[in-house]
């Protein structure tokens, strides 16, 4: 097709006019649900009002309101603008056509609380070629627009259960269900993946009874199936929060008046101030919740169950996943030991605080690592919330594989600091990598090269196998995992006397923010 034509293609809400350049055709700013504002703020998804005539789609919607990124390392390199109506997609396919491209769905992090689908670092058109494949990044509620449990606190009156994010994200796959062949797409062959609260994001889908049938393949990057909120803390949480915005629970009027600046300023502040009310609640206090109907309880136990056995899976972390976090606690450098056991009793019951600590500082001094306070810290916590959780993950596949991965690439930002630190892998499996910390040259081009090929691969077999990484075996007993960094090598079991200490501490742990 000429580069002066502009591509028209006929959704089920109407038509939308995107772009073609360099082999790709672009759409941007579809809407899949109607604007969850005014009287549907707070409401599952509502279907979008078609339109007549042909809609533009060469630019990106407004993204969720949302707070500044608190890491300026990790922050978007252009603003966004933001609106209550941003419930958008964007899609790069090669075709459109009848040729069935396997298609991801990109769901981003952000702590449920930030990011967008159209971030700089998320252009599909790398992905699309090197693929042949449809790329889809989405954009959903976040924060208190989408995480926040009111149905407990109002009696109904507001009848939010806490997952209106995780709606959204249903609705943009039924979204893909529905159009993308008519993008060259193949509906029977989707696979979402996601980093961080978009890693999160795929471990609650596996779970979630609406989505079923919706996807086929998943991969949950820095975070799996560990991350939900208890009923009884979301409520908690709820009122608390009130107190916060001084409004009575009752008074569904005012908070249906309240703008989303006021809701972003009150988040903001709730933040900071909740680890010293009730440093039980955690760090996160608005995520997906276990309202006993959309996630009927933690979705680790409902796969075990046998939710989602069905779909491949290919999950893993970064093998410094807290370092990127240490930027934000000034007393990691000079952290104690009473400090680090006071720390750690907010997530791991106390009578197995000295021998975790005791297995991680064992371990590292084996391998020559620094075993400070600080340390042995940042090494449990990246157990606890990402490798941990992603292991429990892939150990609860049954019918099909899971394949697991640990990123060791280390990001030379800030003179080596960071090491391979949360949000590292982002950049490397998009191939963006030149605009955040990951690093350049040729040792990342090949690198990218070979996790995009792995990624790509199991979007459309199923198995990360391919050439430029060879043979990837499934997760079995041996525990094979894939080292992605300098190196690429299979490796059986690694850190593994970190694992094992894990195993005589009671589930509940992991995966807690």
């Amino acid at each position: 097709m000429s580069t002066a034509v502009l591509p028209v293609v006929n959704t089920n809400a109407g038509k939308v006019e995107g772009y073609y350049r360099d082999g790709l055709f672009v759409f941007k700013g579809i809407p899949y649900a109607a604007p969850p504002a005014g009287e549907n703020r707070w409401l599952p998804p509502q279907p979008v009002k078609p339109w007549s005539g042909v809609r533009d789609a060469k630019n990106f919607g407004a993204i969720c309101p949302q707070n500044e990124q608190q890491i300026q390392i990790i922050r978007a390199l252009q603003p966004e603008p933001q609106s209550e109506d941003c419930l958008f997609l964007n899609l790069w396919t090669p075709g459109l056509d009848d040729a069935r491209h396997p298609v991801m769905v990109w769901i981003h992090g952000g702590g449920f609380a930030q990011g967008s689908g159209s971030s700089v670092g998320y252009n599909g058109r790398k992905l699309a070629t090197r693929g042949n494949t449809v790329i889809v990044t989405i954009n959903y509620r976040l924060g208190t627009l989408g995480f926040w449990n009111l149905n407990e606190v109002t009696g109904g009156k507001i009848p939010a259960k806490g997952n209106e994010g995780l709606l959204d994200q249903i609705a943009a796959l039924e979204w893909v269900r529905n159009n993308i062949s008519s993008f060259g797409g193949d509906p029977n062959n989707v696979t979402i993946f996601g980093e961080s609260a978009g890693g999160m994001s795929c471990g609650c889908l596996l779970a979630m009874p609406r989505a079923r049938g919706l996807f086929h393949r998943a991969i949950p990057q820095s975070g799996a199936a560990s991350t939900a909120t208890p009923l009884t803390n979301a409520r908690e949480i709820s009122e608390l929060f009130l107190q916060t915005l001084g409004i009575e629970a009752d008074d569904v009027k005012a908070l249906r008046a309240l703008t989303p600046v006021q809701l972003l300023a009150a988040h903001r502040q709730f933040v900071l101030k909740l680890p010293t009310i009730n440093p039980k609640l955690g760090t996160m206090p608005f995520q997906p919740v276990i309202d006993g109907k959309e996630l009927p309880t933690v979705p680790l136990a409902e796969i075990k169950k046998g939710a989602s056995t069905d779909i491949p899976v290919l999950v893993g972390s970064t093998l410094n996943e807290w370092g990127l976090f240490t930027l934000m606690d000034p007393d990691i450098g000079t952290l104690s030991e009473p400090h680090l056991v006071a720390r750690l009793r907010r997530f791991v019951p106390t009578d197995y605080i000295s021998g975790l600590i005791d297995a991680y500082r064992k371990a590292r001094e084996k391998r020559g690592q620094p075993t400070t306070p600080g340390d042995i810290f940042t090494a449990i916590q990246t157990d606890r919330i990402f490798r941990l959780p992603a292991i429990r993950l892939a150990e609860a596949k049954h019918k099909k594989p899971a394949f697991h991965y640990i990123f060791t690439w280390q990001s030379p930002a800030l003179g080596g600091k960071l090491g391979s630190c949360h949000a590292i892998d982002v950049g490397i499996v998009w191939g963006s990598y030149e605009k955040n910390f990951c690093g350049e040259g040729p040792a990342m081009d090949a690198l990218s090269a070979k996790v995009q090929d792995g990624w790509l691969a199991f979007a459309r077999h199923g198995d990360p196998s391919s050439e430029s990484l060879g043979k990837w075996p499934p997760y079995s007993a041996n525990r094979e995992t894939m080292l992605l960094g300098e190196k690429c090598e299979l490796e059986n079991d690694p850190f593994g006397e970190e694992r094992k200490a894990w195993e005589a501490i009671p589930e509940g742990a992991e995966g807690r923010l």
